[in-house]
């Protein structure tokens, strides 16, 4: 028999040890489920913004990058160069420019004079469109630059009839990042000239102050954006420099282009290759070389934001 003093230390260490089996338990499932979602791929899908979370896998070969906002693995562990960097990525035409060719024919004003609202693009004689490769590129390089950390925003994803219109599409990179402005806008885009025209370029805004448009602040960033990008594409996918225009310089300026005149960010073109050349469009189709030519683009994009 106990006396009371010892009936309740009794039922005090009867508690105790039954609280602590929960707990114990809770602590063995703690670390296989940490080991479940530590990794994962380095590629994230290339939803908008930053990502959260565990990556899906990577796309299959020949496949745009998976949607999806997860981040690469060094953006979450804190190895992220570019937080807090916001780029707009403008991926050339739209597929269904094709089925409304009334509205894009309608023109807007780019400051110098007015344009058509947009085009269809060009193809490769295989039929392969510009408005199809744009969108593949633009949306590996969303993921190469949000697993650095950026915030990244598109014109268009796809996600309506047509367009935007090339006013408009400026007018998206300079209200991007909650209205400051992006810190840097890429155009992507494939070339339709003559066969043996071979090779990349980037088109940087000339100088223009007419109407709506005023590039006088932009033109000089503009161009390290360019000179930066076009660096790093040739070394990253082994392409040439344009052979027929730019003087051999991979950099063309113009001021015929409403999304340059009408921009007032850091805004450059980059034409990827020619798809009118049979060897140009062949790499065009490719799936490994159009990575390549994200991480190219990427990479200059980083350069020239890291000063």
């Amino acid at each position: 028999m106990y006396d009371d003093d010892t009936r309740k230390r009794r039922r005090l260490t009867k508690a105790v040890l039954l609280a602590a089996v929960p707990l114990a338990a809770a602590a063995a499932l703690a670390g296989p489920l940490t080991g479940m979602f530590s990794g994962g791929p380095a590629d994230g899908g290339p939803g908008g913004g930053r990502g959260r979370g565990a990556s899906p896998a990577p796309a299959a070969p020949g496949t745009p990058a998976a949607t999806g906002p997860g981040p690469s693995t060094s953006a979450r562990s804190g190895a992220a160069p570019l937080a807090g960097k916001v780029v707009v990525i403008d991926p050339g035409h739209n597929p269904g420019n094709f089925q409304h060719t009334a509205e894009i024919n309608e023109t807007v004003d780019v400051g110098t004079h007015r344009k058509e609202c947009d085009t269809t693009g060009t193809s490769t004689n295989a039929g392969y469109t510009e408005a199809a490769f744009t969108l593949d590129v633009s949306r590996r390089l969303r993921v190469v630059l949000q697993g650095k950390g950026a915030t990244v925003e598109f014109t268009h994803d796809a996600d309506r009839p047509f367009g935007p219109c090339v006013d408009e599409r400026a007018r998206i990179g300079n209200a991007a990042g909650g209205g400051e402005g992006a810190d840097a806008v890429v155009s992507v885009h494939a070339d339709g000239s003559a066969a043996g025209n071979r090779g990349h370029h980037v088109i940087l805004p000339a100088l223009v102050k007419a109407g709506a448009a005023d590039t006088a602040p932009i033109v000089g960033p503009s161009r390290t954006l360019g000179e930066r990008i076009q660096a790093a594409f040739a070394r990253a996918t082994g392409s040439a420099p344009a052979n027929y225009l730019g003087g051999g310089t991979g950099l063309d300026v113009r001021d015929d282009l409403g999304g340059l005149n009408l921009s007032t960010v850091p805004k450059v073109f980059v034409e990827c290759g020619n798809m009118r050349d049979p060897d140009d469009a062949a790499l065009l189709a490719d799936a490994t070389w159009r990575q390549k030519a994200a991480q190219g683009i990427a990479d200059g994009i980083s350069t020239y934001l890291l000063g």
